[in-house]
């Protein structure tokens, strides 16, 4: 049985009693909680509202919420337990003003003009607010067209498989019969559905599948996605956007819209581009969120894309300069700051992108990197949105933020090496230790690292495997194979692995989805993925306070000792002062000290 009968993307049945108003408004809605009375509730979901800033973290965003859609959709056994994850965290139930039920991601997302493409800014489930307003409006009007971007044919193809605009403006999705299967068609064979290509996705809305709600998007109208002129390229740039009353008063909305519906908000997380001038707008982002709601856990993912050239120095200058004032500014407001890059520095000198043994991906692809990152966030946020027992935003920081490390360290194994028959205690020790997962933070080698406090996920291993399948008798080949759990097996391999580290381990049945759109970078020697048309995998994902922060905040610092940013002038005209660089160098050498020596928790 698939668990998103009869609705688009976007949309699900719910029996909660939602007004078919534009404003949604929930009936009898009790009070919002504090974070800490709703840790004591049994039931109810512990909401988190997601910021997306800027286009790469669009990309992002965009392969993530692909995946959560896919999961929701997952075919699932009549009798089966509920889902090991609760999509409640991450999305709302709402009405169309037309009594559609709807279920959208909570979330509001920032990008320039022209970065939308064929998508409209209100979304699509909602109707056209531009119309509706000439509808209401009863004096004379004056239309003015321009012309319209053309859709991918991908999402040609996805929309006309969900339904069709009716001649009265209503999205009408395309019926299944019992609640069961696919929509009927018209032919005796389906078509065989569209996959993107690399040469078709020029911006994230290209392959975004899932339906928005109309207080998602906000256009910064004032700086321009393409073209040479009007780019948001400087930090303060991006700061000074959420100082104009426009759009700090559009975002205070769209946040005042999600958080009071919400009944147990636990926190933020916030996709935002490190690289460009988006690392300013979440650094007024996060101090707002700090001010407005604090005890909540807000949580940073500082996004870099793919690895960068020397032939473009002005271009090499700002993203230093923009990842060290983000990094500084955003962790000084946020429960944790995580860095994610498939590069493997953050300084001047560039240096070839992060391997994996088993995919093949063009790092200088948004959309492949991105599909990379997507999936490790997809794992590393598990805790907060397990169904039972679940760990709060605020809680996984206290675990890894203490003595001043507020900046944590990804990594990842995609996929997660089981052969199939293999056992759990075997695949992870032929794994061995964590120097063998892929940094994600532009921290470098791995070797030699030392790890302070670590949260560690481990999802898609069937159940039949957690477990050793030695015969009675026979020797052990390691403490692993004689754990009774695939839990004790996972929490041994830590203790074994990094024995005097704080850890927190999780072992979910639920694998990663990475069903089209999701590019194909499965290489044909993939243990966990040997066939061509892959759809979900094992990973292995990790946060880490580690030594191996201090040589990338280091670096970084020292990059921008270097610098006589008077020669970039437009920088400082951008808003950010000599004083303001001296300052950020300074913080920086701070977060550094404190990944540097000593046993981590007497530091």
């Amino acid at each position: 049985m698939c668990r998103c009968t009869n609705r688009v993307r976007g949309t699900r049945p719910r029996p909660h009693g939602y007004e078919p108003i534009g404003s949604e408004r929930r009936v009898g809605r009790p009070r919002q909680r504090d974070p800490a009375e709703a840790d004591g509730m049994a039931g109810g979901a512990r909401e988190v509202l997601t910021l997306q800033l800027g286009h790469f973290a669009g990309f992002v965003g965009a392969h993530w919420w692909n995946q959560q859609d896919a999961a929701l959709c997952a075919p699932s056994e009549a009798d089966a337990p509920p889902a090991e994850l609760c999509p409640d965290v991450l999305y709302r139930a709402g009405r169309t003003p037309h009594g559609r039920e709807t279920y959208t991601p909570r979330l509001i997302l920032m990008d320039l003009k022209g970065s939308l493409s064929s998508l409209k800014q209100e979304g699509g489930l909602y109707g056209d607010a531009q119309l509706d307003a000439a509808i209401a409006w009863q004096g004379k009007l004056t239309t003015h067209k321009e012309e319209l971007c053309p859709k991918n044919p991908y999402l040609q193809d996805l929309r006309s498989a969900e339904g069709v605009l009716s001649s009265d403006g209503i999205w009408r999705v395309k019926s299944i019969p019992n609640g069961k299967g696919p929509p009927p068609l018209a032919t005796a064979t389906a078509p065989k559905p569209l996959i993107p290509t690399e040469s078709s996705i020029r911006v994230w809305s290209d392959f975004l599948r899932v339906h928005l709600h109309p207080r998602s998007i906000c256009v910064i109208q004032k700086y321009n996605h393409d073209g040479e002129a009007g780019r948001l390229e400087a930090f303060g740039q991006g700061e000074s956007i959420l100082k104009e009353p426009r759009y700090l008063e559009e975002l205070e909305d769209r946040l005042h819209f999600y958080v009071e519906e919400c009944d147990f908000l636990q926190g933020f997380q916030i996709l935002c581009d490190l690289h460009n001038g988006f690392s300013g707008v979440g650094a007024k982002a996060t101090e707002l969120l700090q001010d407005e709601y604090s005890g909540r856990g807000i949580i940073t993912w500082g996004l870099l894309p793919g690895p960068y050239s020397l032939r473009e120095p002005q271009k090499n200058i700002y993203r230093l300069l923009n990842t060290a004032f983000g990094l500084v500014h955003m962790s000084a407001h946020s429960s944790l700051v995580c860095p994610l890059s498939l590069g493997r520095s953050l300084g001047l000198r560039p240096e070839p992108p992060v391997a994996f043994p088993h995919l093949d991906y063009d790092a200088t692809l948004p959309f492949h990197c991105a599909a990379v990152l997507a999936t490790t966030l997809d794992t590393v946020t598990v805790p907060y949105r397990l169904r039972s027992s679940p760990v709060s935003m605020a809680h996984l920081a206290d675990l890894l933020n203490f003595s001043g490390k507020k900046v944590v360290m990804a990594a990842a194994t995609i996929p997660f090496p089981l052969v199939p028959g293999q056992s759990l205690p075997d695949a992870l020790v032929q794994l061995g230790g964590p120097t063998a997962w892929t940094p994600l933070s532009a921290c470098g080698d791995p070797c030699g690292m030392r790890c302070f406090a670590q949260s560690v996920v481990l999802r898609g291993v069937d159940r039949a495997c957690h477990t050793s399948r030695l015969a009675p008798g026979m020797p052990l080949p390691s403490p692993l194979h004689a754990c009774s759990t695939g839990e004790d097996v996972l929490a041994q391999y830590l203790q074994q692995q990094e024995p005097s580290v704080r850890s927190s381990a999780h072992l979910l049945l639920a694998p990663c989805k990475v069903a089209p759109p999701y590019p194909h970078l499965f290489s044909p020697s993939s243990p966990s993925s040997p066939s061509a048309a892959v759809e979900s995998i094992p990973v292995l994902g990790a946060l880490c306070s580690s030594s191996a922060l201090s040589r990338t905040l280091g670096d970084l610092a020292r990059d921008l000792s270097t610098l006589d940013v008077r020669r970039w002038a437009s920088f400082l005209d951008a808003g950010v002062e000599q004083a303001d660089v001296e300052e950020a160098l300074e913080e920086l050498g701070s977060l550094a000290q404190c990944y540097r020596g000593g046993d981590g928790l007497a530091d």
